[in-house]
């Protein structure tokens, strides 16, 4: 009975439970009345005339003022004790401020005082037990029997008790209590739930049947968050690892507290965010026209939602590939929506010179980032005609014009592969870094600069999304070596230190940015299976969830990377970007041998192409011909098929780079 009322109660329209709420505060105004002449005067009569015009004043001036400060505008269901404070006080200074000048010996004036006070916490506690009654009264109605999911939060501070405040009410999870590092708070209780020390916590996890750890830490950096996360899954049984977003997330109205998201593997890799630099960010940017190459992939797309967050004055993206071009066209649209921003999507490929001429001479740039390349080592590898069209020729005509056209600056997205490559991707990026420091020691109206670094989870190259669908299907994860490190960064942060590091360029620098420690693959790896609530299948573990599957080292790739090709990197203004300080050849010896490699990449000859790569890239090392997909003997005879399927005719669109060369 008690839960049909309940529940016919909750589901009135507003204004009448707004009424009731009302008509319960008149009750409680006469009752302190009453209960406050008894305490003063020390006789329980009944309701005399003065204690009747008491009444009626203390409800004439309580409702107006409760109404006023938004009290009926609240949820009774929701625990709003500060608002109901701040109501009190309201009412207590104008009901005291009149007893001052009423007062008489059948109205003394410390009835001014304890009126309000007994007011309050008759309200209160009227409030908390119709709060008690809703919420368990409807629980019990209208939820069916489920087994719920355990939980406990870590951090007892305000974000935890929110978290906590809005969990309650949920159908399927159950706070069992709190974690804490502070000695004051452990042992204590928060909400009724006891606060326990992450020293004990197996016990308690075995006891109370946690499933489930909420990080209600918004504002702990990610070292710390890291540290933690990584102490919480080592329990047994395994914990699944949720946080709160960031408190900046929440104070840009971006996301809610009681949004917990996945904790997510950037989480785990133990670094800190660096407030950006707003005057490099916006230098080369707001109120200039900014040219993306490559805008629809990983970095590229990235760097256009940054851009157009800075208020450029138009931003033109060129891509060659249809979908991706119109997939961030359309998303940016959205952003700009109301700016005045113009975006300029162009399908084209940076190998097309005509294309891209006209493209300049119509817009005109200020700024160019160049992200356009192959960066997938294995399918370069295979690819290599491909990948040096692109990743090299492509660069040079993008530079060429660039000076053709005086564009004020000219950015090159690197990459750590380009420094001593054994992969013919690394190559062709150092051969692109190449030309733009020979370009830069000619001198000219372009400002040339390269911004080098590693792998950035989530791109299309990385092992995180393979990772994920690995996880996904159950298995295996294919690891190709288990000493295998990388360096890795997030899409967000590489793209605001690329534009931060650009706008400190004097001509010729190779930036690079600190990507903390490298990371072991097979960790990163453990770590995702970890995050998802699995195990790993072992000789240890021999019942786990997903098996690892060492595969060996694909064609070109390297057991560890490197960012640095010289010594002694110099600091920049950034705590993040450095300078490396790396030889370069002069232009007129590095287009001639641009030269000679065009010649090998027009008639396909692969074992041409690493040869002259090998003399004109220091430290290109290419990979064994058994580790190579075309064989020795195919290589000898010049079989087309074996060659990458690139044959002569197949190349006929293609507009040799010697003709932009002997025009340099």
């Amino acid at each position: 009975m008690n839960a049909q009322l309940a529940a016919r109660i909750v589901l009135l329209p507003r204004t009448v439970k707004q009424a009731l709420t009302m008509t319960m505060d008149a009750g409680n105004c006469a009752l302190a009345v009453w209960l406050a002449f008894g305490l003063r005067m020390g006789t329980w009569d009944q309701y005399g005339s003065t204690q009747w015009w008491t009444a009626v004043w203390a409800i004439g001036l309580s409702l107006p003022v409760f109404y006023a400060t938004g009290l009926y505008r609240a949820v009774l269901r929701q625990d709003r004790g500060a608002q109901l404070g701040k109501a009190s006080l309201v009412f207590g200074a104008a009901f005291s401020l009149t007893f001052t000048f009423i007062s008489s010996s059948e109205m003394p004036w410390s009835l001014g005082v304890l009126i309000p006070a007994t007011l309050f916490l008759i309200t209160g506690a009227a409030r908390a037990a119709v709060r008690r009654w809703l919420c368990g009264s409807v629980g019990a109605s209208t939820r069916t029997p489920c087994k719920k999911t355990r939980v406990l939060i870590y951090g007892a501070g305000d974000a935890g008790r929110q978290l906590a405040t809005l969990l309650t009410a949920t159908r399927d999870t159950e706070v069992k209590g709190f974690i804490d590092d502070s000695p004051l708070l452990q042992r204590a209780t928060l909400l009724g739930l006891p606060i326990h020390s992450s020293e004990n916590l197996s016990e308690v996890v075995l006891r109370d049947g946690i499933t489930d750890v909420l990080l209600a830490m918004p504002s702990v950096n990610q070292s710390r968050r890291a540290q933690i996360a990584g102490a919480l899954k080592a329990l047994q049984p395994p914990l699944h690892v949720r946080t709160l977003p960031d408190l900046r997330e929440i104070a840009l109205g971006r996301v809610t507290v009681d949004q917990v998201r996945k904790l997510e593997i950037e989480d785990l890799l133990g670094r800190d965010t660096i407030d950006a630099d707003d005057k490099l960010l916006r230098s080369k940017i707001t109120g200039k026209v900014v040219l993306v190459t490559g805008a629809g992939g990983s970095i590229g797309s990235e760097l256009c939602r940054q851009i157009v967050r800075l208020a450029p004055d138009a931003l033109v993206l060129l891509d060659s590939c249809e979908f991706a071009l119109y997939t961030i066209h359309q998303e940016l649209e959205a952003e700009v929506k109301g700016k005045p921003v113009k975006l300029v999507p162009v399908l084209a490929s940076v190998r097309e010179a005509e294309r891209v001429r006209q493209l300049l001479a119509q817009c005109t740039p200020d700024t160019i980032y160049h992200a356009a390349a192959y960066k997938h080592v294995p399918m370069v590898e295979s690819n290599a005609v491909e990948g040096i069209r692109n990743n090299t020729f492509g660069t040079l005509n993008m530079a060429l014009l660039a000076r053709e056209f005086r564009v004020p600056d000219f950015v090159l997205i690197s990459t750590d592969k380009a420094v001593r490559p054994t992969n013919v991707m690394g190559a062709s990026k150092r051969l692109a870094e190449m030309v733009l420091q020979a370009f830069a020691a000619e001198g000219g109206g372009t400002c040339f600069s390269i911004v080098r670094f590693g792998n950035v989870l989530g791109s299309s190259g990385s092992v995180v999304p393979l990772f994920k669908r690995q996880i996904a299907a159950g298995g295996p994860i294919t690891i190709t070596h288990p000493d295998m490190t990388r360096y890795f960064m997030t899409i967000p942060e590489a793209a605001q230190l690329v534009i931060q590091a650009s706008a400190m360029a004097a001509g010729g620098e190779v930036f690079l940015l600190d990507m903390g420690q490298p990371v072991k693959i097979v960790d990163l790896a453990r770590k995702m299976v970890e995050l998802s609530g699995l195990t790993v299948r072992d000789a240890t573990h021999p019942d786990g969830d997903i098996e690892f599957v060492i595969t060996g080292l694909r064609p070109g790739e390297k057991l560890f990377e490197e960012l640095l090709i010289g010594d002694n990197p110099l600091p920049t203004s950034h705590p993040r970007v450095m300078r490396g300080q790396e030889a370069f050849s002069r232009w007129d010896v590095l287009r001639t041998q641009l030269a000679f490699l065009e010649d090998n990449v027009l008639s396909c000859d692969l074992h041409a192409i690493q040869a002259s790569l090998q003399l004109t890239v220091p430290g290109y090392a290419p990979p064994k011909p058994g580790n190579s997909i075309v064989t020795e003997e195919r290589q000898r005879t010049g079989d087309p098929v074996a060659l990458e399927g690139q044959t002569l005719s197949g190349l006929a669109g293609y507009r040799p780079a010697s003709s932009s060369l002997a025009s340099a």
